[in-house]
């Protein structure tokens, strides 16, 4: 029986997701946090933003999680990429995460790249 290996959203901004990017791959398991701009009930799609970046994010698989337009969420799931390099994100997990301070969280997840960086190259420092 083969196994199913469910990989970690990786930590990424909107701004991160590029066609240069190195998190820009298909099938990536990202997590996403944004302001809802738009939602389609019908075609089960999400529209976020962050700044002046836009990514779609599938929601046919979440259940008893409401959107509203306006409001800020989080998702984990894995990234579609198009042949038109259309990207949309293949949510598997969902949340709404009003309250949370976006600079703030921009600015932790820096710093989080910084000490990874500096970690993962240099066992010794931990």
């Amino acid at each position: 029986m083969a196994s199913l290996e469910i990989k970690s959203g990786t930590l990424v901004s909107l701004q991160d997701l590029h066609p240069s990017s190195a998190f820009f791959k298909q099938g990536a398991s990202l997590r996403i946090t944004g302001k809802l701009r738009e939602y389609s009930i019908e075609a089960c799609l999400a529209t976020i933003i962050d700044g002046d970046d836009i990514l779609k994010v599938s929601t046919e698989h979440l259940r008893d999680l409401s959107f509203q337009v306006g409001s800020v969420y989080q998702f984990i799931g894995e990234l579609l990429i198009q042949p038109d390099n259309e990207v949309v994100l293949q949510a598997r997990v969902g949340r709404n995460v009003d309250g949370i301070d976006l600079n703030l969280y921009h600015q932790s997840l820096l710093l989080l790249r910084q000490f990874q960086a500096n970690h993962l190259n240099n066992p010794e420092t931990i």
